[in-house]
């Protein structure tokens, strides 16, 4: 039998007496390579960011998103003087912000009214000082709980409406369609959104008041023995319009930032449901952040231009 040139060659031999397959050309076997195969490379973790990288990106997407809101709060105003006018869409969300919101300030604003006069009638009746219940509920509800409090829960029902309605516009490409038309999307959904925040606001902090007084009249009347005539004379005696204005000069500003933070989060929404999701949760706690420090900025003002004893 004739023998194959492979098998014939000294490597052919040497692959045949070991059990190796012969080689396919007819030189020697390569000797295998010392080093491990390719496939076979160590992984290498990426290195994790240190602690100033994590907090200096922070502090850049930080930066980043105020940008973003002076922004769009910059196209917003120039696109409210330009036609057509969305004045039928911005009394739409009148109606959805507002009107829609009344049930939850009405509860938050009586409770917050209870609880306060219990507490306060509760603490002063043990030094005698029980008839000065009603001064002090005026000033609190007048000058700070009415407008920041309403502001607190109330933005956060708005902020999160908006930001949903909108992040779902976002996902589903609606705001782009509506670009791709030619329409301005900060036109068509911020500025009526905007100023529709802007001027309810002031009457749902003003109802909030009206409604928290009534409760803490009513509570120290019951519990205390404390006439609602003596309350509410003793409360419009102490409480002077510097301070009722004080107050609800603030609410606007709430407004602005509630519309502007809602629909920054919305209009830059993108992941699906979940970036949704995502996105309404960072607009709600970014709104009563932003309400926080913005009250306690506006309270310095307002106190320069209102002294108390003016």
């Amino acid at each position: 039998m004739p023998t194959s040139p492979l098998l014939s060659s000294p490597g052919g031999r040497e692959a045949a007496a070991a059990g190796r397959p012969p080689p396919s050309g007819g030189g020697e076997l390569e000797p295998p390579s010392s080093g491990p195969p390719s496939t076979l490379r160590r992984f290498v973790r990426p290195r994790e960011p240190g602690l100033v990288e994590t907090y200096a990106g922070r502090l850049r997407a930080l930066v980043g998103h105020h940008g973003q809101v002076a922004k769009l709060l910059a196209g917003a105003l120039r696109a409210t003087f330009r036609r057509p006018f969305e004045l039928r869409e911005t009394i739409r969300q009148m109606e959805i912000l507002g009107a829609r919101s009344l049930g939850i300030a009405s509860v938050v604003a009586v409770f917050t009214g209870l609880v306060m006069a219990v507490q306060f009638a509760y603490g002063l009746q043990k030094f005698g000082g029980i008839e000065y219940t009603g001064r002090i509920i005026g000033l609190s509800f007048a000058r700070e709980l009415a407008p920041s409090l309403t502001s607190l829960v109330v933005g956060g029902r708005i902020g999160a409406g908006i930001t949903a309605e909108l992040g779902s516009m976002a996902v589903t490409e609606q705001i782009d369609a509506i670009a791709a038309l030619g329409a301005d999307p900060v036109k068509k959904l911020v500025v009526p959104r905007l100023y529709a925040s802007i001027l309810v606001m002031p009457v749902l902090a003003a109802f909030a008041l009206v409604l928290g007084f009534a409760g803490a009249m009513l509570i120290t009347a019951a519990e205390f023995g404390l006439s609602w005539q003596f309350f509410l004379n003793t409360a419009l005696e102490s409480v002077r319009f510097a301070d009722f204005l004080s107050g609800m000069v603030k609410t606007p500003f709430f407004g602005a930032i509630i519309a502007l933070v809602g629909c920054h989060f919305g209009m830059t929404t993108r992941g699906g449901t979940e970036g949704v999701g995502s996105s309404t949760t960072r607009s709600v706690v970014t709104i009563s952040i932003a309400i926080l420090i913005s009250d306690f900025v506006l309270t310095k003002i307002t106190m320069l231009l209102w002294p108390s004893g003016a």
